[in-house]
C-alpha cells in the first residue's frame, strides 16, 4: 500500500508544482525588481538588434581598409554600403579630397576575399540616389586586396550626375527652334484631329523605342560605330573638303561633255542589240569554246604546284625563267655544250620514278648489260676479282626483278615516311 502511494502521478508532480508556486510567490513579492530586470533585457535585445541588424555593426570580426580613388564623388557618402557584385561586404568609412581626387575609404569584412584585378564603380539603387560602392573583379582568382590597398582612378567609374545630365539636356534644348515648336502646336490645334495625331505620334515613338529595346545590343553597337565613324570624319574634315573641291572641279569638267554622254547612251541600245545578235548566231561555237576553256582551266588547276615550281621554285634555287633569260646577255645567246659522250647503261629492270620519295628497296641482281669497255663501264661487275670468282654476273635461274628484304624495324630505326608532296589529281568527267 505504501509503495503504490509513493509511485502515484500526484506524488511525482507535487514537488515541481510546489517549486513553481513558491517561485511565483517570491517574484510577486518582488514584482518591481522583476519588472525592472525585464525592461532592461528588452532594452538590451532591442539595442543589440539595432547595432547588429539595422546599423550592421559587427564587433566580433575585424575589417581591412581599401582606398578607392575617384574622379568625382558621384554622390557617395560615409556610411554607405560596400558590395561585391551587389552583395554587401562592408561600408564606406570616409570620403575625402586629396590632390583634386576624391578618395573613398572602404571597410571590408576580413572574411571576404576580393581579387585585386578588376574595377570599382559608384552605383545607385534608384534615380533618387542611395549610392553604394560596388567592387567588380575580372576573375575569381589572383591576389586579393589587403589592408591599405589603393584602387587607382583609372579603374574606377562614377554614374552620370544630375548636373551633368541637365547640362547635356540644356545643350540639346538649345538646338530646338521655338518657332518650329509653336508651328507644331498650331498645326495640332487646327482641327479636332490634333489630339489623335499627337496620340499616334506618341504611339509610334513608343513602338520605335520598344523595337529598339529588343535589339538593344545591336543598337548600342551601331551608336558606338557611328561615333567612331563621325569622329574619324571630323578629324579628316580638311581632307574631305579638299576631296569635295576636287570632285567639284571634275564635275565642272564633265558638265560640258554631257552631249557626248548623251550620244553614247543613245547608241548603247543598238550596240547591245548587235552584240546579242553575234552571240545568238555563234552560240554553238561559243558553247564549245567555253567547254574547252573549262577543261583547260581544270587541267591548269591540277598542275598549279608544278607551274609554281617551274616559275617560282621553293625547293631549289633559281627558276626556269631565270635560267632562260640568263642565256641572253652582252648582245648574244650564250650556252655550254659538252662534246664528250656520256656512258649510259641499261640494267634490265623497271625504272622507278625518282620524284616519288617512298624509299624503295634496291634490286638484288641488277647488272649492266653493256660490256663495251670503250666508255668506261662502272659498277661492281667491273671491279677486280680473284681467280674463280664469278659474282660479276647474276646467278642462273634467279628472278632479275627480286629486291632486298625490307629493313627490320628496331628501337633505333629511323622512320622513313613518305617524303614527297601531295599533288592533286584531275579526273576528267565521263
Amino acid at each position: 500500500m505504501t509503495s503504490s502511494r509513493t509511485h502515484s502521478p500526484r506524488a511525482i508532480l507535487e514537488p515541481p508544482a510546489r517549486l513553481v508556486v513558491t517561485g511565483v510567490a517570491v517574484l510577486r513579492a518582488r514584482r518591481m525588481l522583476v519588472s525592472t530586470i525585464g525592461l532592461l533585457m528588452v532594452l538590451l535585445l532591442g539595442g543589440g538588434y539595432m547595432v547588429l541588424g539595422a546599423l550592421k555593426l559587427d564587433p566580433i570580426h575585424s575589417r581591412y581598409r581599401v582606398r578607392v580613388e575617384l574622379a568625382e564623388s558621384g554622390g557617395i557618402l560615409p556610411g554607405r554600403d560596400v558590395t561585391l557584385h551587389g552583395v554587401r561586404v562592408g561600408r564606406v568609412a570616409g570620403v575625402e579630397v586629396v590632390d583634386r581626387t576624391v578618395v573613398a575609404t572602404a571597410e571590408i569584412d576580413d572574411r571576404v576575399r576580393i581579387p585585386s584585378a578588376g574595377s570599382v564603380r559608384v552605383s545607385a539603387l534608384s534615380a533618387a540616389g542611395e549610392q553604394y560602392l560596388d567592387f567588380v573583379p575580372d576573375t575569381d582568382g589572383g591576389p586579393a586586396l589587403t589592408d591599405g590597398a589603393v584602387i587607382p582612378v583609372e579603374r574606377t567609374s562614377t554614374p552620370t550626375t544630375l548636373s551633368t545630365m541637365l547640362g547635356d539636356l540644356s545643350g540639346t534644348l538649345a538646338q530646338l527652334d521655338p518657332e518650329q515648336i509653336r508651328a507644331i502646336e498650331r498645326e495640332l490645334g487646327v482641327s479636332d484631329l490634333g489630339p489623335a495625331e499627337l496620340a499616334d505620334l506618341i504611339d509610334g515613338g513608343t513602338f520605335l523605342l520598344s523595337t529598339l529595346d529588343s535589339v538593344l545590343p545591336q543598337t548600342v553597337g551601331l551608336l558606338n560605330n557611328s561615333k567612331t565613324v563621325l569622329t574619324t570624319l571630323g578629324r579628316n574634315r580638311a581632307g574631305i573638303q579638299a576631296t569635295a573641291g576636287d570632285l567639284s572641279t571634275i564635275m565642272g569638267g564633265v558638265a560640258p561633255m554631257t552631249g557626248g554622254f548623251s550620244d553614247v547612251v543613245a547608241r548603247t541600245p543598238d550596240t547591245l542589240a548587235m552584240m546579242d545578235k553575234i552571240i545568238a548566231e555563234n552560240s554553238p561555237t561559243l558553247a564549245q569554246l567555253l567547254g574547252n576553256l573549262a577543261t583547260t582551266s581544270q587541267m591548269t588547276y591540277t598542275h598549279i604546284p608544278a607551274l609554281q615550281e617551274f616559275f617560282f621554285p621553293r625547293q631549289r634555287g633559281g627558276s626556269t625563267l631565270d635560267a632562260i633569260t640568263s642565256a641572253f646577255h652582252d648582245g648574244g645567246v650564250w650556252a655550254l655544250a659538252s662534246i664528250y659522250p656520256r656512258y649510259s647503261c641499261d640494267y634490265g629492270v623497271p625504272r622507278l620514278p625518282g620524284v616519288v620519295a617512298d624509299y624503295p628497296e634496291p634490286y638484288l641482281h641488277a647488272r649492266c648489260t653493256d660490256p663495251d669497255p670503250s666508255v668506261l663501264p662502272r659498277g661492281a661487275a667491273n671491279a677486280p676479282r680473284p681467280p674463280g670468282d664469278n659474282t660479276a654476273f647474276a646467278p642462273p635461274g634467279v628472278d632479275p626483278h627480286a629486291t632486298a628484304d625490307p629493313t627490320p624495324t628496331g628501337p633505333f630505326t629511323i622512320p622513313t615516311p613518305y617524303g614527297g608532296t601531295e599533288v592533286p589529281w584531275y579526273h576528267p568527267p565521263k
